[in-house]
């Protein structure tokens, strides 16, 4: 049925229906064309369930020598951190799970060797006593070295394992002193245990061998790097990165190894996984999509150390033979800045040279085995360690594939057909248009 079009006065000459009608026509056949709206989502089968912990953070704040300097608004540095973190602590919410790991805080000789195994927990995390964590932070003093890597070991002990989200911010105002071990070697080793753990790096210093330093922790875990001028912005970002926690994943992804070929790929449900990926490196994974369904996949790959200008990440579905069914979105975009891409492949485009899975019930139609290929055009600067490779993440989910058009019995012929035939239309009815207009010149002469 025809939808109506409500009329418009506009003085003196009446508009004619045609308008209306030809409206009403184009609207009909570009539903017509694009089809019905897709069906709901699914609920993904075997989705990960909520995580039942709460989101946990663990504080390192630098106690070392420099950080008596007195250079922030005339404070020394480690009074504005002090007075930022009591804001913090009494701006907590009473569910956080909360900790605190101090690094040069209590040895204060030229001994090296005992001044670089200086890292403590000096409030334990769980459910924060804002009294006692503000009186431990009150009671610190600076003092000793700065073993930046060793206290990011410390501080992912102190935040252990298991569903909850976890999160380290490190407020320090100068590079690792003590290395081995080095900082960004550490945050890569924890990036690659396959936990989700971010590290935020927070410098009251601006040389720029600090800055570099703090960046490099940072970018090896997804974290975040501020620059800090001020108390109040220290304040700020600290609380801003404790509320950031809840919102940042509902559960961790799951730890995956792709292969080089799609025969002895893992096979993949919904969900979201982490991988590792060497520069110019090839990782396949299997995905079984069953008959109306369509498979949803994306790719991110951090930028963990330095690469080379013109980069791009690939994401292409396949058949279990190689043929190509889709790649990426941004494929042929010309971008050459991409790390994050995304596709959609569903089982009606399949042209019939995919492999139905062996293990497929005889009773339903045969499920398809999509081998997922990450690939990247990435090289690393000079001097920067290949290994391990940079981190990924991939995410899988299936859904109903969307209907075709009037149901799947329509194909591209009858669509050609359909706008042939609106195009027919419109002709006509703007030759008529066009003959009723002159008709209507004629009289209003005539009178």
């Amino acid at each position: 049925m025809i939808p109506r079009i409500g009329r418009v006065n506009t003085g003196r000459r009446p508009k004619t229906r045609l308008g209306s009608l030809l409206a009403a026509l184009a609207i009909t056949g570009a539903s017509l064309l694009l089809g019905l709206p897709a069906q709901a989502d699914e609920p993904s089968a075997g989705a990960s369930p909520a995580p039942k912990e709460a989101p946990r953070v663990d504080l390192i704040l630098d106690v070392s020598g420099s950080m008596n300097t007195a250079d922030i608004q005339g404070k020394s540095r480690i009074s504005v951190a002090q007075n930022s973190l009591n804001e913090v602590i009494d701006a907590l919410p009473s569910e956080a799970e909360f900790g605190i790991r101090t690094l040069g805080a209590t040895y204060p000789g030229n001994d090296k060797n005992v001044g670089c195994q200086d890292t403590k927990q000096l409030f334990p995390v769980g459910k924060t006593n804002k009294v006692e964590a503000k009186t431990a932070v009150a009671t610190l003093r600076p003092t000793g070295w700065t073993p930046i890597g060793l206290a990011l070991r410390g501080a992912a002990q102190d935040l252990g394992k298991g569903d909850a989200t976890r999160r380290i911010v490190l407020i320090t105002d100068g590079e690792d002193d003590c290395a081995p071990p080095d900082p960004c070697d550490v945050a890569r080793e924890l990036a690659a245990q396959g936990i989700h753990l971010v590290v935020d790096t927070l410098g009251l210093a601006h040389d720029d061998k600090t800055r570099q330093q703090l960046l490099c922790i940072a970018n090896a875990t997804g974290g975040t790097y501020t620059d800090v001028r001020t108390g109040q912005q220290l304040t700020d970002k600290v609380k801003q990165l404790i509320d950031r926690n809840d919102d940042t994943y509902t559960v961790n992804p799951v730890k995956t190894a792709g292969t080089d070929k799609c025969e002895s790929a893992p096979v993949l449900t919904p969900g979201v996984y982490s991988d590792r990926e060497k520069f110019s490196e090839h990782r396949v994974y299997k995905v079984p999509v069953k008959a109306g369904q369509e498979l949803r996949a994306s790719v991110s790959v951090g930028l963990d150390r330095a690469v080379a200008r013109d980069y791009g990440v690939l994401l292409q579905a396949t058949s279990a033979t190689g043929q190509e069914l889709v790649r990426g979105t941004d494929a042929a975009s010309t971008r050459t800045d991409v790390i994050s891409t995304g596709l959609r492949w569903s089982t009606n485009d399949s042209k019939g040279y995919v492999t139905a899975s062996p293990t497929a019930s005889s009773k339903d139609k045969p499920d398809t085995t999509v081998c997922l290929v990450v690939s990247n055009a990435l090289a690393p600067q000079a001097g920067v360690h290949t290994d391990p490779g940079m981190p990924l993440e991939l995410t899988v989910d299936l859904a109903s594939a969307s209907p075709a058009p009037e149901g799947a019995a329509m194909g591209l012929g009858r669509g050609w057909i359909l706008l042939l035939t609106l195009t027919l239309a419109g002709l006509v009815f703007g030759l008529l248009a066009g003959w009723i207009a002159r008709w209507r010149i004629a009289v209003w002469r005539e009178n």
